[in-house]
């Protein structure tokens, strides 16, 4: 007999406000064997430009995340009766040193996804996508992306550095990391440097839609296009916290305002429905600028939702 389905653990068996803070309260284990898919942190802030503080986003969505309950009401997903999943804990990064941290974070991701197992990732800064990219790449080759955030994130440099979290997708590009045909970009918005700030991802063949192309209106119709667009190889879903507005998520190192509402980011990840997702992360939530905790609660529900719309997860009739 096949070993069953870990579940998350019920309010009727621990209080919510007890028992250890994994993410959903799930199993915890050292290592991604016997997993399809796994929550994992990567508690890193040394990529930020402005407020620091997402190396305790990990913790804070962990333990918001204990209100979440294992079924998806509304899209009537069950991801712990299909998939084997679990909390793997964190990487270790360097707190001192951003440069030994990147390669930390790459060998830990070649090791999480060797045997095929899918992460959800709770960052972090977004400097820690790169790194992500990289291993990926090496198993899987160029992957698209749905990229949500305030920013591109493809600066050449941030007061000369190369690796930033302001920098993660000029690198992944210049790498041949991704398939540029297969990139959406979706909230961008804000104040730039120069005019041609966004324009830099379109002729790289990057599709960007803009903030202001997404008021008050259904982003339903967008996701159609964009899994005909993904449709066919590997995608890797990269969700910054900031792309939504911060009126909604105000604990993050980067807000901008006028952005995306809760109901257009449940929009579009479960838009990605169909897609062959080979992982995902969360980043840039940080606590100490919410300290309600709202921010880590959506990016709890958001990471949830992520996994529910990855590979292999059945949805009741």
């Amino acid at each position: 007999m096949s070993e069953p389905f870990f579940q998350p653990q019920s309010g009727n068996d621990m209080p919510r406000f007890g028992g250890i803070a994994t993410m959903m309260r799930l199993p915890y284990q050292p290592t991604t064997e016997g997993l399809d898919a796994c929550f994992v942190g990567v508690p890193f802030d040394l990529g930020t430009s402005n407020r620091t503080g997402a190396r305790f986003g990990p913790r804070q969505i962990r333990t918001e995340s204990v209100l979440l309950r294992p079924y998806n009401m509304a899209t009537r997903a069950a991801p712990f009766d299909s998939l084997q999943v679990a909390d793997i804990g964190d990487v270790a990064t360097n707190p001192y040193n951003l440069a030994d941290s990147i390669p930390r974070i790459e060998t830990a991701y070649d090791a999480i996804i060797a045997n095929g197992c899918r992460p959800i990732t709770l960052g972090g800064d977004h400097t820690i996508a790169l790194p992500i990219l990289r291993a990926l790449h090496r198993k899987y080759g160029k992957v698209g992306l749905i990229h949500v955030d305030a920013h591109a994130d493809v600066n050449d440099t941030m007061f000369g550095e190369k690796i930033a979290h302001g920098t993660p997708f000029r690198r992944a590009t210049e790498e041949g990391l991704l398939d540029t045909s297969r990139v959406v970009q979706i909230g961008l918005r804000g104040t730039g440097y120069e005019a041609e700030d966004f324009d830099w991802c379109r002729n790289q063949g990057f599709r960007v839609v803009q903030a202001e192309a997404c008021w008050n209106q259904s982003l339903a119709p967008l996701m159609k296009e964009v899994r005909e667009q993904l449709a066919g190889g590997p995608v890797y879903i990269s969700f910054d916290i900031d792309g939504i507005d911060p009126a909604y998520a105000p604990g993050t190192g980067t807000p901008e305002i006028a952005g995306l509402t809760v109901p257009q980011a449940l929009e579009i990840i479960r838009g990605a429905h169909g897609l062959d997702i080979v992982g995902a992360d969360l980043v840039e939530v940080s606590p100490p600028y919410d300290p309600q905790g709202t921010t880590a609660l959506l990016g709890a529900n958001l990471a949830y939702e992520l996994l529910c719309v990855l590979p292999g997860v059945a949805y009741r009739t």
